[in-house]
């Protein structure tokens, strides 16, 4: 079982053309994602890394039946490629593209408001289900097929999870790189709610920043359920200053709840198992399942 993409998933790769586009795609294609095509405007009728080129979302659904898009856009035509996807019918979206200005996504989500559709990003390294669709910019070698799920807001840190995992001797069902920009498609509860419904994820690994409230919400959404599934939370930033901006645009300290130290109180006292340091996830997790 897995959550959002798997190797049913009929995947279109939006700005499929382009380096980015091109170099991911190969890839995905190599792990064996199923990849069905493309969409570069223009260039409709071609054909690329063996695939054909749409020149819209509506053509992709229209002829291969596309049900999943991944997005490697430049910023300014981004939110506009998101709007296009949701308006085709496309099922989930995942926007790999980082910058995307701030007006330009409060549009966006607010366009997919009612619609049957999953935004994943932007900014984020994307979703893989181990063995059956990779559709994203992760290393798939690190990751190994099993029933631990994956939250993160950071992209490096989704890679170091799965790892920890892995050496643990567990398994990841699906990885959700949720995204480290201040408007996302799929906050960390909404994430999590997704594995914790997978009757084959036993346990997840949550992994936030500093800013925001993400995963005190989280923390408190899977208590309030009776803690259903153990959760393995960390926070990165936890030695960055008040007030500075670090990395990901909406990792910004505003108030006394938006810090590693607090963000880490209010999971422990949600029940949530703590670590101090990403290296302690897989022991963590292991223990947490025994």
């Amino acid at each position: 079982m897995s959550v959002l993409v798997n190797k049913d998933s009929k995947i279109i790769v939006q700005g499929f053309t382009g380096t980015e586009g091109t170099f991911h795609a190969s890839q995905m294609i190599e792990y064996g994602s199923n990849v069905v095509g493309g969409v570069t405007p223009g260039k409709g009728g071609q054909t690329h890394l063996d695939k054909p080129v749409f020149n819209t979302v509506k053509d992709a659904v229209e002829q291969v039946d596309a049900n999943v898009s991944i997005i490697f856009v430049p910023p300014a035509f981004a939110a506009d490629a998101i709007m296009e996807a949701a308006d085709a019918g496309i099922k989930v979206i995942i926007a790999i593209t980082e910058g995307i200005p701030v007006k330009d996504m409060i549009a966006a989500k607010n366009y997919l408001k009612g619609k049957d559709v999953t935004l994943i990003g932007p900014n984020c390294p994307g979703v893989i289900t181990p063995g059956e669709a990779k559709v994203g910019i992760m290393p798939g070698f690190v990751f190994k097929s099993g029933k631990v799920g994956i939250v993160s807001k950071s992209g490096t840190l989704t890679y170091e999870a799965a790892d920890q995992v892995v050496k643990a001797g567990l398994g990841i069902s699906t990885a959700i790189g949720i995204g480290g920009d201040p408007i996302i498609g799929t906050s960390t509860k909404q994430a999590v709610e997704l594995l914790m419904k997978d009757p084959e994820t036993e346990a997840i690994v949550m992994i936030g920043e500093i800013g925001g409230s993400y995963e005190a919400e989280a923390a408190k959404w899977i208590q309030e359920q009776g803690n259903p599934k153990p959760v393995v939370g960390f926070i990165a930033g936890q030695t960055a200053p008040k007030g500075k901006r670090m990395g990901h645009a909406g990792a910004i300290i505003g108030g006394a709840d938006d810090t590693a130290e607090a963000k880490m109180r209010i999971m422990k006292e949600c029940g949530l198992h703590v670590v101090e340091t990403p290296a302690e996830i897989g022991e963590t997790i292991a223990k947490a399942l025994a």
